[in-house]
């Protein structure tokens, strides 16, 4: 029997490295030797079959994770321009209420005014004649105040004013040689303003330019 074929060659061990040696994991919650409870101990084996969130995210998840979080904002920024609209409705609204309400107050008042210029008409040519004296003259004056402090009536139209097509009614005009411009020679009956607004203009007789 030659020396390549010796029993003590066929039964020779395979060399050192050629097969991996068994791991043995030791799982047991009590220690053997010392009788405590083990700490849980992370498995590296155990997070990657388990899906650990803690471990690396598959690049899929992340790219939704972003998706989901940018359409959200989007939907957020949605909200906040919606609401912001409305608040500025709402505002235009306010403003224009209160407007409305005052426009409706002030033509109710001027309403009321122009009911009441008859009387004043009365008042002026009384006190022109010199019958507006006593009880009733102070009457009378009471009267004109209150509507002067209250609402801001005014009485205008004077001989020798500028005449002003906006506040006067020209009912006759004479040419004047000397005039260098449209003055008012004669109230036929006095115009009423209030604030801006004007209830009535003058009526009266003007001298313009030949």
């Amino acid at each position: 029997m030659t020396a390549e074929n010796t029993p003590d060659d066929r039964a020779q061990a395979p060399p050192e490295g050629a097969y991996e040696q068994p791991v043995v994991r030791d799982k047991r919650r009590i220690d053997p030797e010392t009788g405590k409870v083990r700490e849980a101990a992370d498995d590296p084996q155990d997070t990657e079959a388990s899906g650990d969130p803690d471990g690396a995210a598959a690049p899929g998840a992340l790219a939704a994770a972003k998706a989901e979080a940018a359409e959200l904002s989007d939907q957020l920024s949605r909200r906040n321009a919606d609401l912001y609209n409305l608040q500025q409705e709402y505002n235009g609204y306010v403003r224009r209420s209160k407007a409305a309400a005052g426009e409706q107050r002030a033509a109710g008042q001027a309403e009321v005014v122009e009911a009441l210029l008859g009387i004043l008409d009365e008042i002026d040519l009384a006190r022109q004649h010199g019958d507006l004296s006593g009880p009733v003259g102070a009457i009378a004056e009471k009267f004109e105040g209150i509507l002067a402090q209250r609402f801001g009536v005014e009485r205008f139209g004077e001989p020798g004013e500028a005449f002003d097509p906006e506040l006067h009614d020209a009912l006759m005009s004479t040419p004047d040689p000397e005039a260098t411009s449209t003055t008012i020679a004669q109230v036929m009956q006095p115009g009423y303003r209030m604030g801006d607004r004007v209830l009535r203009a003058a009526r009266v007789a003007a001298t313009n330019p030949q």
